[in-house]
């Protein structure tokens, strides 16, 4: 059985837009990539750590815990031996208490590589490899939450290429959600359920050719 650590926010928790209910595990991308997988022959388990409101590497100045660099480490430690690790951040380092762009995201997604890859696991256990995903972008925020993330369509511009510099100059996978999907079109950030499924269905091809390779 191999582990593959999801380490994400709101979007794949899977916050039902507009709402504070939640998706199950088989409607959320997690879990059709991990149903998929297995129904094609893997034996994988999916480790879902989806926090939401959680940034690449800022603090939430409202609410505690959503810096994602603090404790990276030791997640990595506490699932090890892990085949994989999928970042999908970058949301929440819009919202409007921020003033960052693209460039800043992507530096928050390099200190998080830094981390994984610096992880105190055991002898012998491998250092995963690492796939980042761009996650959709936001669109113009509706709903509940506009006033949070009012303004981040125009701070995100420039996510897929920041991400993909980055990820060539440190030697990590990449995947750019956006290729298969947009955010919901119900508040402008999260996803709804058809829009996971598509998102799992990319990333369990995406996944599968990447363990094949190693």
């Amino acid at each position: 059985m191999q582990q593959i650590l999801v380490y994400s926010d709101s979007l794949t928790w899977g916050i039902v837009p507009g709402t504070r209910r939640r998706l199950s595990f088989d409607e959320r991308w997690p879990g059709v990539m991990e149903n998929l997988l297995n129904g094609a022959g893997r034996r994988v388990r999916v480790i879902e750590d989806c926090l939401n409101g959680r940034r690449t590497v800022w603090d939430d100045p409202y609410k505690a815990g959503r810096n994602g660099l603090v404790g990276l480490a030791q997640r990595i430690e506490i699932n090890s031996p892990l085949a994989l690790v999928i970042i999908a951040l970058g949301t929440n380092d819009f919202q409007s208490m921020h003033e960052h762009n693209a460039w800043h995201s992507s530096q928050g997604i390099a200190a998080l590589v830094g981390a994984i890859r610096g992880a105190p696991i055991e002898p012998g256990m491998p250092v995963p490899p690492i796939l980042v995903m761009v996650p959709p972008l936001l669109q113009k925020p509706k709903g509940p939450i506009a006033s949070k993330f009012e303004g981040g369509e125009n701070k995100c511009v420039g996510l897929a290429a920041a991400y993909a510099t980055v990820c060539k100059d440190l030697d990590c996978r990449y995947f750019d959600a956006n290729t298969v999907t947009t955010s919901s079109s119900v508040d402008g950030v999260h996803l709804d359920a058809p829009q996971h499924v598509l998102l799992g269905t990319a990333l369990a091809e995406v996944v599968e050719a990447l363990m094949r390779s190693q």
